[in-house]
């Protein structure tokens, strides 16, 4: 089964906002943070979305895909989460790749730190890696009770916070 590249993000940072953003509780859209990092997505590369095509495979969607040199383009405000900004566009190639398109790359770009990073997929280590992820997400996905909160750092800025914090003193 696939999933959005989303929920594949959310399943390296955490657990619980995968499994309430996919059972429809969203918060991003009351996020500050989300806010600006869409933002910088859309103010930094003006030029991006004339040169590049939205890309949408397996109900999957791609917001920049460069069709010339056969590239994802994925643009984040902070590195705090990069092991999930890596897991999001190693998805976004597992999902090309599937489809049929070969030999495709990734860059994800940090404007605010000037820095880019590569990515190439390599089926055979990639392919096994995330078939991994896909199997733990369906079955983190269809449990009856939401996993715990974690309480990590990351949790301060989470869109999800006031969910997971506030609670019922009565």
């Amino acid at each position: 089964m696939l999933f959005t590249a989303t929920i594949v993000a959310y399943f390296h940072t955490c657990k619980r906002k995968m499994y309430l953003h996919h059972h429809g509780i969203r918060m991003e859209h009351t996020s500050d943070v989300v806010y600006e990092g869409k933002l910088i997505g859309e103010s930094t590369y003006p030029e991006r979305a004339a040169k590049n095509t939205q890309l949408e495979l397996d109900g999957i969607k791609i917001d920049y895909y460069d069709a010339k040199t056969n590239t994802v383009h994925e643009t984040k405000k902070s590195d705090k989460m990069e092991q999930a900004h890596l897991a999001q566009v190693r998805y976004y190639l597992y999902v090309l790749h599937r489809n049929g398109i070969e030999g495709a790359r990734g860059i994800i770009e940090y404007p605010t730190l000037r820095q880019r990073h590569q990515l190439e997929f390599d089926p055979e280590q990639d392919i096994p890696l995330i078939e991994g992820w896909l199997s733990d997400i369906e079955q983190i996905l269809a449990q009856e009770e939401c996993p715990p909160v974690i309480n990590k750092s990351i949790c301060k800025n989470c869109s999800y916070y006031d969910y997971c914090y506030v609670t019922d003193e009565d």
